[in-house]
């Protein structure tokens, strides 16, 4: 199995909960759907649940990818606002990696070490930007608070429009965009 059929067996664990649920995903189904033998998913994920971590693992690298491109030039208000507005986007553009990413029961930290640290360097882009906003003189627990803060904004409206009202009263377009480019800037100009 190459590595392209790895990638294939993933792309494939996508579609599969995309239309069925995580209740639907499974070895043979997803062999199946990737064009493969039903004992070619072994050859790199020992079981199910090792499909599903490593679908968390390449959310989180994922959204780390579009949180460090947005993270580079301006102003530390100007970033958090991008930032917050491409944890936003891969929300609505990656429905089953973010839906996925944030259910620890789904994957063992402790059995996949490599979720935790993609987990890590996402969270991290958010740490370095809060830490330059505050300055050298904000204390540990100010730091925690304003990270928590800027992160439950984020995923907040990232949810509220993936699966509540807001998707339902903003469809996608222009003026969802407007809506939540105003929310980011209004929360980072507090």
């Amino acid at each position: 199995m190459s590595l392209d059929l790895k990638a294939q067996v993933l792309e494939a664990s996508v579609r599969l909960i995309a239309e069925e649920g995580l209740a639907g995903l499974s070895m043979r189904e997803v062999a199946r759907r990737a064009g493969v033998s039903h004992q070619a998913p072994y050859h790199y994920f020992d079981d199910k649940a090792a499909i599903v971590a490593a679908l968390v693992e390449r959310g989180f690298t994922r959204l780390a990818d579009r949180l460090e491109a947005a993270s580079r030039e301006g102003l530390a208000s100007q970033r958090l606002a991008r930032t917050g507005r491409a944890y936003v986007a891969f929300a609505l553009d990656e429905p089953v990696y973010f839906r996925l990413m944030f259910r620890p029961e789904l994957a063992d930290r402790a059995r996949f070490p490599a979720v935790e640290a993609a987990g890590a360097r996402a969270l991290g882009v958010l740490r370095r930007l809060v830490d330059e906003s505050l300055g050298p003189r904000a204390t540990p627990a100010r730091r925690e608070a304003t990270v928590s803060m800027h992160w439950s904004l984020a995923h907040g409206l990232a949810t509220l429009l993936l699966d509540g009202p807001l998707g339902a009263s903003l469809a996608p377009g222009p003026a969802r965009d407007r809506h939540v480019d105003e929310v980011l800037r209004l929360f980072v100009e507090r």
